[in-house]
């Protein structure tokens, strides 16, 4: 067996209303005295940066928000949220919301160091930073950034530009479902299959798969698989609610140390050019991604179907099973409620070459993690496939 090495988060507590019950006590273990809590306007209209301030403030803790993160977060963002965090002297830095918010505690947490600008950290080695006590909080059940070490951010030119290192791997993710109970629909759905994408990915990784992330991966979809139905239908069912969170948790944790494929290099064209969200993206490519590797890893999607179905798929050969799994996968995505051809999302069949050429040019890394090569000619003909 080749050699393993593996990161994961020092503490992780999944708790429905751990928020509000153990910030303060968590946030004096480390010591602080001036937390910033970086997230975004709608998190702070849901009432949910006034439970985060409460705790801490009982705690003895000094606190300032930034609350203007926005999707896919442009460089000028994270520069804004570390110049205020330098000017509050900020020593623990809490993430709350989706990825976009905790990616940007993330590179918050290293304003220690000596940079004007994000832009000079970009593509170097930040290994030997220091980093401050980095909390995250996810309120949304898919990126599963609470748990990963990478941070992806929008340069000036529009692509996506990560901040790959153990060193900014939050210190504890708090995962409290009851952030989670007013998600609307479509979100939940998006987020849920992101989530999903990320076990599948993980398990399926050409370069970096390994048993750790694999068992990981499966138990993740699983708790995904099972409770996806539940928090559509009923959305204030905080058991379902926990399950997908923690299930979105052990995904981020498979994925960022094996990693995630080609799924995400067709699904990034589509955030940066159209502004799709993240999760519906990568929800509206992963069929035709999946349908595409079957000749290569039909033995793997089989597997994970075994884990998801195993009365359904009992006796199947490993291509039925793999393909009854791709097409539960697309069920999901069509009665979840989200649009799911691109038509019907102003995308027409004159964009599709322009989107094609940017995964094969900017995004061939994650087409090398795929468990089968794509060409040019292929990446067209899967997005012509969902036209």
């Amino acid at each position: 067996m080749t050699g393993i090495e593996f990161y994961t988060n020092g503490h992780i507590i999944s708790e429905a209303d751990s928020m509000r019950q153990k910030l303060g006590t968590l946030a004096k273990q480390y010591r602080a005295t001036s937390a910033i809590i970086v997230t975004d306007a709608g998190i702070t209209q849901l009432g949910y940066v006034d439970i985060a301030q409460q705790s801490l403030e009982e705690a003895g803790v000094n606190v300032v928000v930034f609350d203007s993160v926005v999707a896919d977060p442009p460089i000028e963002i994270v520069n804004d949220a570390i110049k205020i965090a330098r000017d509050n002297s900020c020593d623990l830095v809490i993430g709350l919301g989706g990825g976009s918010s905790i990616d940007t505690a993330k590179i918050v947490a290293l304003h220690p160091n000596e940079f004007e600008s994000v832009n000079d950290i970009l593509d170097k080695d930040v290994s030997g930073f220091n980093k401050l006590p980095l909390f995250a909080i996810p309120t949304t059940a898919g990126t599963g950034a609470e748990a990963t070490f990478v941070s992806v951010i929008t340069a000036k030119d529009g692509s996506k530009k990560a901040i790959y290192t153990p060193k900014i791997l939050p210190d504890v993710a708090i995962l409290d479902a009851t952030l989670t109970l007013k998600l609307p629909r479509h979100i939940t759905a998006a987020t849920a299959l992101d989530a999903m994408v990320h076990c599948v990915e993980a398990y399926t990784s050409r370069t970096k798969k390994n048993p750790i992330s694999d068992a990981l991966a499966v138990k993740g979809l699983q708790m995904l698989w099972n409770n996806f139905e539940k928090v559509l239908n009923q959305g204030d069912d905080i058991d379902a609610r926990s399950n997908m969170l923690l299930g979105s948790a052990l995904a981020g944790i498979a994925f960022v140390n094996s990693s995630v494929a080609a799924v995400h290099g067709l699904s990034y064209p589509l955030s940066i050019n159209f502004h799709i969200p993240h999760g519906h993206a990568n929800a509206l490519v992963m069929c035709g991604v999946f349908t595409f590797n079957l000749s290569a890893a039909a033995p793997l999607y089989a597997e994970l179907a075994h884990a998801v179905m195993p009365s359904q798929t009992l006796g199947m050969t490993d291509l039925e099973a793999a393909s009854l799994f791709i097409k539960q996968l697309k069920i999901f995505l069509e009665t979840s409620g989200l649009k799911y051809r691109l038509n019907e999302l102003d995308i027409t069949d004159q964009d599709i070459p322009a989107l094609a050429d940017i995964v094969i040019n900017t995004y061939a890394r994650l087409i090398a993690t795929n468990p089968k090569d794509m060409t040019l000619n292929e990446v067209t003909a899967i997005y012509e496939e969902i036209l």
